[in-house]
């Protein structure tokens, strides 16, 4: 008999089980108390341009490897310069943030973190947003 093939929230539910999620509050106070921290949206650069949190870097999930790995040439050198530094990682709902997160602390970051509940609960909590114009 063969085991079913997994589904991504099978990949997602692994993925938090090794990791550590924060909330907004625990966020902010992040924010105010660890100057070095980052804040890494994974989401694509069309929902990023439609609104992300103040100061995050952009690096969208299909490239991440590539940008956090130091032997890759088009390595991101603000990401793989923050290896030691906490990184709060957040997309849309919280499930790809969670696979960063931990594919991100399997490539040797120390302090890796996933906003719970992603921007969509961060805006649900009425915290800021950077919002860009959008033109037509």
């Amino acid at each position: 008999m063969t085991d079913a093939p997994k589904g991504l929230m099978d990949f997602v539910r692994e993925a938090k089980s090794r990791i550590k999620e924060v909330d907004g509050d625990q966020l902010e106070s992040m924010r105010q108390e660890r100057p070095d921290l980052m804040i890494l949206d994974v989401r694509e650069s069309s929902e990023h341009e439609s609104a992300h949190i103040e100061g995050a870097l952009l690096i969208p999930r299909g490239i991440l490897e590539a940008a956090a790995d130091t032997q890759y040439p088009k390595h991101s050198e603000v990401l793989v310069n923050a290896r030691n530094r906490p990184v709060v990682v957040y997309c849309a709902s919280g499930g790809r943030s969670a696979m960063a997160a931990d594919t991100l602390q399997k490539m040797g970051f120390r302090e890796v973190y996933s906003l719970a509940g992603g921007i969509e609960q961060w805006e649900k909590d009425s915290r800021p947003l950077v919002r860009e114009a959008r033109y037509v």
